[in-house]
Order: C-alpha cells, then sequence, then structure tokens
C-alpha cells in the first residue's frame, strides 16, 4: 500500500477538528438570527440588515488586532482609548495642522502603530504584564483625548472618510465590504505566513518557541502594533458613520473586542482561536444588541446580557474541550 494513503485520514481530521469551531459558531449565529426573526418582525427588514452591516464595522475591525495579541496569550487593554486619540489626531491634524487628507489619515495610522508598538515593547523588553501595560496605556490615552481635542467634538474630516461612512456598493455598505476584506487578509495572514504560525506557537509554548529560534520578542511586538493600527482604522471607520469625532468615541470598545474573541472560541491563555471565530463572536455580540434594541429591552439590561453569553461561551468550550 503506497504511504500517502494512510496520512490521508489524518490530515482530514486535522482539517476537521479545526473547522469545528468554526462550524458551531456558524450554528449559533444562524440559530441566533432565527431566533430574532421570530421574536421581532423588524429584524428581517431590509433597513435592520443594512445596519446590522454597518453596526459591524467597527468592532470587527477593532477585534482583529485583539484577537492577535490574545493568541500570543496576551491581552489590549488600550483597544478603545487609542481608537479615541487616534480618530481625534485624525480631525485635528486636517483641521487644525493642514496636512490634507491622506497625512491626517497617515497621522491617525502612525499615532494608532506607535501605541500599540509602546505597549509591545512594555510586555516584550521591559517584561511587565499585557494587562498592566495596557492598562496605563488605555488610561493615557483616554486622557489625552480631553486634552488634544479640549474635550470638545471635532467635525472636520476628510472628503475620503466621509465618503467612506455612507459609500455603497449593490446595496451593502463599503465600510461592510472592507471589514470582510480585512478578515480576509488576516486569515491568509495567520494560516498560510511564516510569522501567523509562529504566533500560534508563542501562546501555545512561549520557551518552547524561543527554543526553536522564533523571534518571539518581536512578533510580540508585531501584534501590539497591529492591534494599535487596527483601532486606528477602526477610529477612521467609525469617524465616518457618525461624521464627526467625540472625545469619548472607542470607550468601551477593549471589552467589546476581547468578548469577540473569547464568544468565538479563542482563548486567553493564547495559541488557541481563529480569526473566522472572532468574526462569529462579533456577529453574535452586534446580534444581541440588535435584538434587545429591537425589542425595546432596557439598555441597561444589555451589559447583562453580553456578560451572560461571554459565560456561557466559556463554559460551552471548556466542555467542547474535555470531550
Amino acid at each position: 500500500m503506497p504511504k500517502s494513503e494512510p496520512i490521508r485520514p489524518s490530515l482530514f481530521r486535522r482539517a476537521w477538528n479545526g473547522a469545528q469551531l468554526e462550524l458551531r459558531m456558524l450554528g449559533i449565529v444562524v440559530l441566533l438570527a432565527g431566533a430574532l426573526s421570530l421574536a421581532s418582525p423588524h429584524f428581517r427588514t431590509s433597513v435592520n440588515l443594512y445596519n446590522l452591516m454597518d453596526q459591524t464595522v467597527t468592532i470587527g475591525i477593532a477585534s482583529i488586532g485583539a484577537s492577535l495579541v490574545i493568541l500570543t496569550a496576551g491581552i489590549d487593554l488600550s483597544v478603545g482609548s487609542v481608537l479615541g486619540i487616534s480618530a481625534v489626531l485624525l480631525g485635528i491634524s486636517f483641521g487644525g495642522w493642514g496636512v490634507g487628507a491622506a497625512g491626517s489619515i497617515a497621522v491617525c495610522l502612525g499615532a494608532g502603530a506607535a501605541a500599540g508598538g509602546i505597549s509591545g515593547l512594555l510586555v516584550a523588553k521591559a517584561g511587565l504584564a499585557p494587562f498592566v501595560a495596557t492598562l496605563g496605556m488605555m488610561t493615557i490615552g483616554r486622557s489625552q483625548c480631553y486634552v488634544m481635542s479640549n474635550a470638545k467634538s471635532i467635525s472636520t474630516l476628510p472628503r475620503f472618510v466621509e465618503d467612506l461612512g455612507n459609500a455603497e456598493f449593490m446595496g451593502v455598505p463599503v465600510n461592510f465590504l472592507c471589514l470582510i476584506a480585512f478578515y480576509l487578509v488576516t486569515w491568509i495572514f495567520l494560516n498560510l505566513s511564516k510569522t501567523g504560525r509562529a504566533i500560534y506557537a508563542i501562546g501555545s509554548n512561549e520557551e518552547a518557541a524561543r527554543l526553536a529560534g522564533i523571534a518571539v520578542d518581536r512578533v510580540k511586538i508585531l501584534c501590539y502594533v497591529l492591534s494599535g493600527a487596527g483601532a486606528a482604522v477602526a477610529g477612521i471607520f467609525l469617524a465616518g458613520r457618525i461624521l464627526s469625532v467625540d472625545v469619548v468615541a472607542g470607550t468601551g470598545m477593549e471589552m467589546d473586542a476581547i468578548a469577540s474573541v473569547v464568544i468565538g472560541g479563542g482563548s486567553l491563555t493564547g495559541g488557541r482561536g481563529s480569526i473566522i471565530g472572532t468574526f462569529m463572536g462579533v456577529l453574535v455580540l452586534v446580534l444581541i444588541r440588535n435584538g434587545l434594541n429591537l425589542m425595546k429591552v432596557n439598555a441597561y439590561w444589555q451589559g447583562t446580557a453580553v456578560g451572560l453569553v461571554i459565560i456561557a461561551a466559556l463554559l460551552v468550550e471548556r466542555l467542547f474541550r474535555k470531550g
């Protein structure tokens, strides 16, 4: 018998095991959407479906960077404040510094990447716990939002950003299509690149990854840089959506991003999870909030609902892992 024949079943099993998480999450999304369709006739309307896609964009982009960091067994609590300060700098640089549209977007992205890079250096080089390093960056970023904006909203934005928040293609928001493209690129990066495989290796066993010759510190810093840059991109899309930059923009976004990763099957201990699972987690989070709004549930109860979903997701995944 040829040697390749016994290998095929094992390869198939590994591929199937890797897809089980995504399939479970897809089933949850379908069931949740079906339940909401029955609970509220407004859920199936084209207007609400458009709103769902629009609402997914900001949290979806922010969750990409959070997912990369969590895969390395880290955590980024600064996502929301980095989003806020990057968006503030977008408005200030365009309206006050006269750098033009391209320059203001570069300032925004640069600020996000720099903030993420500082967090990464504190974690990888200074040896600070990710929770502590990013908590400090979160506090600094939110403080600077008020300082730089003088605690005032900014409505002067590049025309490109405003158009991005309102453009459509065949009835689908362009920003949602951009979100799908971001997730596709991230999936390719994590699954088909050497650095992507290194991220999983570091989260699974950092010391073994270091002994295998992986530049652990460099990969960690890269993940935090990408998380900061992703938060800045989310800030651009949020500004385009509401046509202004508010000093409280992004408040609580870090919790939504982390929740999306956890709901999507990501492990806070690192090395486990997928970007597709994160996207499904984002959809679950957005569907729950949209459904609660349609059913006119008191807004104060929404946090309770999301918290219960996070706990349930962790318990279910723990049961599957034991099985």
